[in-house]
Parts: structure tokens; C-alpha cells; sequence
């Protein structure tokens, strides 16, 4: 007969591997949470500026962030919500969250850029300013908030891949807070001779006061 004997993992390796956990939490932690302050940060700015011709004179225009796209802000909540949940499931659903929360954070970065050279919320501007749907923004300028959130977006997507990587070895939730956990019982304190009170209530849960 052949006996296998399991070989412990080495010490040094272990620590190697708590100090990565350590590590990559916090990095992710902190990605995390800052990419989504700067992302929705970013949609409440100006995105793009620009004119309309209204009675003979211009109007200035203006867009912000949510006004192009809503996409950002959306996804960097999701995104947020996920790296907290990270911590509430386990084995594969913490991987299923991980890779929503990448998602999230690549999902901003596309949204982002796309939004950095769209024109459609001015010309919507400009035509209501108007009162003519056919109207169009002209000098049209865009500044650099839809990088921020762009930026933002790429830490988000660092926190969920570093979730992907590394997220077997992060802590989780209590496990006494999870449903159909049984609570150990108190046992009832024995009851004093000398107090009646004690005696009592011994007698109502239907036990011997006298410990025979």
C-alpha cells in the first residue's frame, strides 16, 4: 500500500502570498473608489462649448457631461457597487463580480472618449435656442473632462482586474452574518436557593431549582 503524504506549503511562500493580498486590496480599494469619484466628478463639467445665431446675434451653448452621455456615471456606479460586493460572495461569484466590475470600468473608458467629440447635445441646444429643429452649434470647442472620466474609467478597470487576479485571496464577509447560521444557545445560569426570584424562574422554564 502506498501512502501519500501531503506537503505543506512553505512558509515564506504563504507570507509572499498574504503580503500580495494585502496589497493588491488596497490598490484596488483605493483605484476603485477614486475612479468613480472622478468619473462621476467629471460628467457634472463642461464637455463642449459653442453658439447659435439667434435674432441676428449669438448665443453661447454650453454641455455638460451628462448631458452628452449618461453612460459614465452609470457604469461608475455599477462599478462601485461591484467592488463592494466583492467582499459579500465567494469562490466563482466573487469572479463574476470582479469581472463586472472590469466591465464597468472598460465600459466608462468607451462611453468616455466616445462622448469627447459628440456634437449631438449642443445641436440640441442650439435648437431649442432657436426654435428651429434643423439648427446646428457652430465654433464648436470641447475640453478635456470627457479624458478625466475616461482616466477614471481606466482605475476602475485596474481594481476589477487586480479583483480578477487577486481576489482568492481577499478576506470576506463574516460568516455569523450569513442566513442559517445557528447561534450557540446561552445556557440558563443555575438558580439560586437563597433568591425566591431565581426560583421562580426556574420553575417557569421547568427546571429543578434544586439541581436534583
Amino acid at each position: 500500500m502506498v501512502y501519500v503524504t501531503a506537503v505543506p506549503t512553505p512558509p515564506s511562500e504563504a507570507a509572499g502570498s498574504a503580503r500580495s493580498g494585502r496589497r493588491s486590496l488596497a490598490v484596488a480599494l483605493l483605484s476603485g473608489a477614486l475612479g468613480a469619484a472622478v468619473v462621476l466628478l467629471a460628467t457634472r463639467q463642461r464637455w463642449a462649448e459653442g453658439t447659435a445665431t439667434v435674432a441676428g446675434g449669438t448665443f453661447p451653448l454650453t454641455a455638460k457631461g451628462s448631458d452628452v452621455t449618461g453612460v459614465p456615471a452609470a457604469l461608475a456606479i455599477v462599478g462601485l457597487a461591484a467592488l463592494v460586493a466583492v467582499f459579500a460572495v465567494r469562490r466563482g461569484g466573487r469572479l463574476l463580480v470582479a469581472g463586472l466590475l472590469a466591465l464597468s470600468g472598460a465600459g466608462t473608458v468607451a462611453a468616455a472618449l466616445a462622448g469627447a467629440s459628440d456634437d449631438s447635445a449642443l445641436d440640441g441646444e442650439a435648437a431649442k435656442a432657436t426654435g428651429d429643429t434643423s439648427a446646428t452649434a457652430a465654433a464648436l470647442t470641447h475640453t478635456g473632462w470627457p479624458y478625466v472620466a475616461a482616466a477614471g474609467g481606466v482605475l476602475l478597470l485596474l481594481a476589477g482586474l487586480l479583483a480578477l487576479r487577486y481576489g482568492r485571496l481577499w478576506p470576506a464577509m463574516s460568516g455569523r452574518y450569513e442566513r442559517g447560521t445557528a447561534r450557540p444557545r446561552r445556557t440558563p445560569k443555575a438558580a439560586d436557593p437563597d433568591r425566591p426570584e431565581d426560583i421562580w424562574k426556574a420553575l417557569d422554564r421547568g427546571e429543578d431549582p434544586t439541581g436534583a
